[in-house]
């Protein structure tokens, strides 16, 4: 079988069993987990032979794998179902494959009692479906379906508790925010197209080489606005810590491999086109930089685990952007690819941490003792992938974050052709104080979530094999990844991705300082909150003495009462952020900012519109019936039915007529 063979069934085994899981979902529920492993599975080997076929893209031996076939014929430009795969698209796609063959694992257990999970499991793989497509997609009207796809998956997955106000709510906020940036995004595309003749990335990369692109900065610019929108960067990543309130093996897959990874690998695979505006790369470095500050200091200050993993994520994106900003896409790609693993590990942790603790918040977790012991498969892996965030050696997170450090470094020194030193200097020092910060909020984490002092916690049973298993499977590329620097550079454009002395030794020791910050702090905080005590976590008093194991993976069933949600005098966070610390819990209050800026206005239009189309609309519309119907009883009532009143009538409107005309005729 053909490599490309091979890489058309990538994308279309998921689909199609996503398709039989909702056609068998009621008739046959004994066949979905089966088709939402079996498919994934076997896109993800098959990601692999790809891969292997491919021999590492242009690097290597082998050039990019290309094949078309033109749709339809447009009468304009053409649009082809047309195939790209290079080295990073190959990497890229087995990180897709794996991480969502992760997450249908885990989701058997965590949601093996949820009544919706046939359609959960399909929508999961039609979301796999559509961000493969995504990568190895040729054409970007093809690659804008699967775009597109991924944001209507997204709205279902992550209102799945759709019981629930804020799921819904975050679902909705989700699909709007990202919509809002696909608009400039799509009229970018069509700009790209009109410039360079064709959809074909190939072709649009050959005009680009050429200088055959009439206005760079603009579409560059439009690109970026949905490139914000969907990889959740400033100012549109608002949508992102909200969507927590979706299951949290789909927060897993939307962080690690799907959907916002998709902006950041199409800006990779285009970076030519962003490269020929240096005032795009500016703003490209802005946008990153003001992300992972913001970011992270909104990390170090959120309670819900999950929210302080979804702060991380925009981080980290931030940092990828960053790469892209200097004209590294290598860089940016691999810190994707490590990104993903460790962040799948993290998500997927944290699901089995909060059904050991029945909660996600972390005032809670510090107030128990002993949920280290009891759930050690997530204590290790969690802790290898919290130092693989914080970019601790030899962990995946070093290497690939010291690869976008060092781009930086190379453009603020001059050394890079592409990005303008404005920008290196920008991403790098942006960098370094986000290394500093995002140990502090990753020690912060570990110490709130593994180290609390207090009653033991509620027994809610034993998490299933599966969920253990999946984060063992991950801890591995979240160790050896980094330490395969050197095989991989092929795959990568052929730069080198080791980290020099400079950023090797800031960085690391940036992170150093914030872990030992955070710890310090903590030490002092725990001691004050010793000699004032405000309660330990107690079970709610209107809760079952132990969650079943369904309804805390399944609904995560509030356990403790107020004292969980009280402020924790032990969180070292409010120390090390002092007065900010308020505002950076609220992200920085964008989302009022939005509301009064945008909400508030479309609503009070709304308003106008409803009064407008009510009070005047319906009135000319009722005063139309009522006129009409007044006539009609004015007429009914001149037919009596008499033949003499008809007469006297008929004689009395000729007597009328004729003295009208003798008038009129008069006056002539």
């Amino acid at each position: 079988m053909s490599t490309t063979t091979l890489a058309v069934l990538v994308p279309l085994l998921p689909f199609l069993g996503a398709v039989a899981g909702l056609l068998l979902g009621r008739t046959a529920p004994g066949f979905v987990r089966p088709l939402a492993v079996l498919p994934t599975l076997a896109a993800a080997v098959l990601a692999v032979l790809v891969a292997i076929g491919q021999g590492g893209g242009a690097g290597a031996d082998k050039p990019p794998l290309d094949a078309s076939t033109q749709l339809t014929p447009t009468g304009s430009v053409p649009i082809e179902l047309a195939l790209h795969i290079d080295g990073f698209a190959a990497l890229v796609a087995i990180l897709v494959g794996v991480v969502a063959l992760c997450v249908q694992i885990y989701s058997t257990g965590y949601l093996r009692d949820d009544a919706r999970y046939p359609s959960y499991a399909a929508i999961v793989s039609l979301f796999t479906s559509a961000m493969l497509l995504v990568v190895y997609s040729g054409d970007l009207m093809v690659l804008l379906v699967g775009w597109e796809v991924m944001g209507i998956c997204s709205y279902f997955l992550v209102g799945h508790y759709w019981e629930t106000a804020e799921a819904r709510a975050a679902s909705l906020k989700a699909f709007l925010v990202t919509k809002l940036g696909d608009v400039p995004f799509l009229i970018g595309l069509f700009a790209l197209a009109a410039d360079a003749g064709t959809f074909r990335i190939t072709g649009v990369l050959d005009t680009v080489a050429k200088g055959g692109l009439d206005h760079p900065t603009l579409i560059a610019l439009l690109l970026i606005a949905g490139v914000a929108g969907k990889s959740a960067q400033f100012p549109l990543h608002t949508w992102l810590p909200d969507a927590m309130a979706g299951p949290t093996p789909v927060s897993a897959l939307i962080h690690a491999a799907t959907m916002v990874a998709a902006g950041i690998y199409f800006v990779a695979r285009l970076l030519p086109v962003f490269a020929a505006s240096k005032a795009a790369l500016v703003v490209l470095a802005v946008m990153a930089a003001v992300t992972m500050i913001g970011s992270a200091l909104a990390a170090l200050a959120q309670d819900d685990i999950k929210r302080v993993l979804a702060y991380s994520t925009i981080g980290q994106l931030g940092y990828m952007s960053g790469a892209l900003a200097v004209g590294d896409r290598g860089a940016a790609v691999f810190h994707l690819i490590s990104h993903g693993a460790f962040k799948a590990l993290l998500f997927l942790g944290a699901g089995v941490i909060i059904h050991a603790a029945g909660t996600n918040s972390l005032a809670a977790m510090s107030r128990m003792g002993s949920l280290a012991k009891r759930i050690p498969d997530a204590y290790w892996t969690v802790t290898i992938a919290l130092l693989a965030l914080a970019a601790i050696p030899p962990f995946a997170g070093f290497f690939s974050k010291e690869s976008v450090l060092v781009a930086a470094e190379h453009a603020a020194l001059g050394d890079s052709h592409i990005a303008p030193g404005a920008a290196g200097w920008l991403v790098l020092v942006a960098g370094l104080v986000t290394a500093l910060l995002t140990a502090a909020y990753a020690m912060r984490l570990w110490l709130l979530a593994f180290h609390g002092r207090g009653a033991e916690a509620a027994d809610h049973g034993r998490q299933p094999l599966a969920m253990n298993a999946v984060l063992w499977i991950l801890a591995i590329p979240t160790v050896g990844l980094g330490l395969t620097v050197g095989y991989i550079t092929d795959w990568f454009d052929g730069d080198s991705l080791t980290p020099t002395v400079t950023t090797a030794v800031l960085g690391t020791g940036a992170a150093v300082v914030g872990a030992l910050t955070t710890y310090g702090s903590w030490r002092t905080t725990t001691a004050l909150a010793a000699r004032n005590p405000i309660g330990a976590v107690s079970a709610h008093p209107d809760a079952e003495p132990a969650l079943s194991e369904s309804d805390a993976i399944e609904a995560h069933t509030p356990v403790y009462g107020n004292i969980a949600s009280a402020p924790d005098p032990a969180d070292p966070g409010r120390l090390l952020l002092g007065p900010l610390h308020s505002h950076a819990a609220a992200g920085f209050h964008l989302d009022a900012v939005y509301h009064h800026l945008f909400v508030r206005p479309v609503l009070a239009a709304s308003g106008l519109v409803r009064f407008l189309d009510r009070e005047v609309v319906d009135t000319y519309v009722r005063g139309a019936g009522t006129g009409t119907r007044w006539l009609g009883a004015a007429v009914r009532r001149a037919q009596t039915g008499n033949v003499q009143t008809y007469l006297s009538a008929l004689l009395a409107g000729s007597v009328v007529l004729a003295i009208a005309a003798v008038l009129v005729a008069a006056g002539a």
